[in-house]
């Protein structure tokens, strides 16, 4: 039987990704995937999975959980509402900033602090080796 063009085995999926067969299908146990299945039982993926495992990763990129992703881009059984969808990814967006910037606010402390102590350390050996 001749597969349609659009669908793919896990294994050309994942090549496709550069990710594993068993990472495609811990997402589909999380319920963010739903591959069909032919008459063998065997899955098949569509443009629409690959589309969301490309969202997953991205998502994974930015240090998002999969709890997360999943509020974002929704679980694979429901129906998409895509201005929701959009509004969702901009809340965390939003959230995910001010993360970012506190972070950099703590770094430029910590970098401030460093270079304190190192030029009292610089002033200490000084004094030592008169």
């Amino acid at each position: 039987m001749a597969r349609k063009r659009e669908q793919l085995t896990i294994s050309e999926l994942a090549e496709s990704l550069e990710m594993s067969p068993s990472t495609i299908r811990y997402y589909e146990e999380k319920g963010l995937i739903s591959p069909g299945r032919t008459p063998g039982n065997q899955r098949v993926y569509t443009s629409k999975d690959r589309a969301r495992l490309k969202l997953i990763l991205r998502g994974k990129r930015f240090g998002c959980s999969l709890e997360e992703i999943a509020e974002i881009i929704g679980l694979a059984s429901t129906e998409v509402n895509e201005a929701s969808q959009i509004e969702k990814s901009l809340a965390y967006a939003d959230r995910k900033i001010a993360e970012v910037k506190e972070r950099k606010r703590e770094l430029d402390l910590m970098e401030k602090d460093i270079c304190a102590m190192k030029e009292a350390l610089l002033v200490r050996l000084e004094k030592l080796k008169r």
